[in-house]
């Protein structure tokens, strides 16, 4: 069976995806920072579903976690063939101004080092095995400059530019690589109080905010489709013009 790594799988976005994955047939590796509780819960739902599990966890802005991670799929469940890279920090909204170094520095370790580490540890293999496939979750400040920052946009537009090139290169081996990139999506990462809620879902062209199973919805397809490749999709309700 394929074998998908998701990381930032314990909850939110990830965690749908993992068991979307799941359903579809595919064994799990279930990557998380620091909650390994919530890790374990999540790869419980995946064996619950018949599938394969195992849980991987690391801070991803140490550089060496990226290739541990890696390292401890393939031993547990076998070589990754899909490569979710899902995990990904954020800040309170920060002027540029007020971006400090090692904020930025942490940033673009974790939301664009990590998934370059990972990518580039498993798209060899991924090449010789004639099939592969590598979805980036960005998000939709890599084109709008979002509410966060500087540090947070620069960060996941990186990860479109990856796309690109890593798509070019294993076209001609079965490999497809795609970023999806949503916005404001109901997850326990948003603001908490009504109103802040209400606000924001009312600024989408839809009316509402998104669901994690509606990114789940769109990363499947993404592995499924064997023709679509070097594409970066938004997800916000329709309200960017593309």
């Amino acid at each position: 069976m394929p074998v998908a790594l998701v990381t930032g799988a314990s909850r939110g976005i990830g965690r749908a995806v993992a068991l979307r994955l799941a359903a579809e047939g595919h064994d799990v590796a279930i990557g998380y920072a620091a909650n390994a509780d919530a890790a374990e819960a999540v790869a419980g739902e995946v064996r619950a579903a018949g599938r394969q599990a195992v849980v991987v966890g690391g801070d991803l802005a140490d550089g060496g976690v990226a290739a541990a991670v890696a390292a401890g799929v393939e031993e547990a469940l076998g070589p990754v063939d899909v490569l979710v890279s899902n995990a990904g920090i954020a800040s309170a909204p920060t002027g540029i101004l007020e971006i400090e170094r090692d904020a930025w520095d942490r940033m673009l370790a974790v939301n664009l080092t990590a998934p370059f580490l990972l990518a580039q540890r498993v798209f060899g293999g991924m090449c010789e095995r004639g099939f592969g496939r590598i979805v980036f979750v960005s998000s939709v400040a890599a084109y709008s400059g979002g509410l966060v920052g500087a540090h947070y946009a620069a960060s996941k537009a990186g990860l479109h530019g990856l796309a690109h090139s890593l798509a070019r290169q294993g076209a001609s081996h079965g490999v497809t690589v795609n970023v999806v990139a949503p916005a404001l999506v109901e997850t326990d990462m948003l603001p908490t109080d009504a109103a802040t809620r209400d606000a924001l879902a009312a600024s989408r062209a839809v009316g509402r905010l998104g669901t994690a199973d509606e990114v789940a919805d769109l990363v499947a397809a993404m592995v499924r489709n064997g023709y679509l490749s070097n594409q970066s999709i938004v997800l916000d309700g329709g309200t960017l013009p593309t």
